[in-house]
């Protein structure tokens, strides 16, 4: 990956809002987020390595469920994907995305109609050839996967824009991160209640692979690693709101986060600011470096106590 000021790099015109790499194609697609299974039943998934940034949350129970959000590269299938929640809808209507999923219970469905964000549910085009297929190899509901080429053509379908203007987060340049901030960390773990997650930071790539505990997180058909250059991790309140265990996540107080950066860990805060998640430290934003990252959300209790370094 080049830096920014690099000669070269100047030369392409325009940046990638949500990876800060630049490109002399267009960058006003809209981007797609999409709802991604991570029961052990549905790894490894596919068209997760794609993805410019990705949000890690609990869903029900100790199984978290990711938002991958798609703008610089398109994969041609992505999945498993499963429902919808509103911390994650609400999440991607503040980035402005289309919001994809498939099932969702009556009441969530209500609000998504009722203007909650521009979605696609997976349950009206099930197994249509087009939107999305059904695996063999996998059992509902661990195998729905998203034809991802038609994405923007079922949205305009739907009267929803495929195009957008988007302001591109902070990032770091060359400069910058060199004297990047903080402790070495060349690995790092903490459990959502038993779904173990660990980060171990790939000195020959400079970038972070990420673990289900041993599990390695790859793609299904490649095997491809997943690989971040920023792993940002922050605490907040979950509450369990009903007899199902759906929860609320405060996505809006902001707290205390870990940013994880070139084998480096640094004790931060995180803010939304105009529906962004962003680090901050003393009230101004910490830059990104240029490339992919993952964002985890998790509980306060223990939050980021709970969380295991190794330098």
């Amino acid at each position: 990956m080049l830096e920014p000021e690099d000669p070269e790099e100047l030369k392409l015109s325009n940046v990638y809002p949500l990876t800060g790499e630049r490109t002399d194609q267009s960058v006003d697609n809209r981007i797609v987020a999409v709802m991604v299974n991570n029961h052990y039943k549905a790894r490894p998934q596919t068209g997760l390595s794609k993805a410019d940034m990705v949000f890690e949350i609990l869903a029900e129970g100790n199984i978290t469920r990711f938002m991958a959000l798609f703008q610089s590269e398109q994969p041609e299938e992505v999945g498993p994907v499963r429902s919808a929640r509103p911390y994650y809808f609400n999440t991607a209507d503040d980035y402005d995305a289309l919001y994809v999923y498939h099932g969702a219970a009556n009441f969530i469905e209500d609000m998504l109609a009722g203007g909650a964000a521009d979605y696609i549910n997976g349950a009206y085009y099930d197994d249509d050839g087009h939107l999305f297929e059904r695996a063999n190899f996998r059992v509902a509901p661990h195998n729905s996967y998203l034809q991802f080429d038609a994405v923007y053509d079922v949205a305009k379908q739907k009267g929803y824009n495929v195009t957008a203007n988007y302001e591109a987060l902070t990032f770091l340049d060359k400069e910058q991160i060199s004297t990047i901030n903080g402790n070495v960390a060349t690995e790092v773990s903490f459990n959502y209640n038993a779904t173990p997650v660990r980060y171990v930071y790939d000195e020959a790539t400079e970038s972070y692979l990420r673990y289900n505990g041993q599990e390695q997180t790859v793609e299904l058909n490649t095997e491809e690693p997943i690989q971040l250059d920023n792993v940002f991790i922050l605490e907040t309140d979950h509450d369990v709101i009903d007899d199902a265990g759906r929860r609320e996540v405060d996505l809006t107080s902001g707290g205390d986060a870990y940013l994880l950066q070139k084998g480096k860990i640094q004790k931060i805060q995180w803010e939304n600011r105009e529906g962004r998640i962003i680090p901050v430290k003393e009230g101004e934003p910490v830059g990104f470096v240029p490339g992919k990252t993952w964002i985890n959300v998790i509980p306060n209790r223990p939050g980021l106590d709970g969380v295991n370094i190794i330098e």
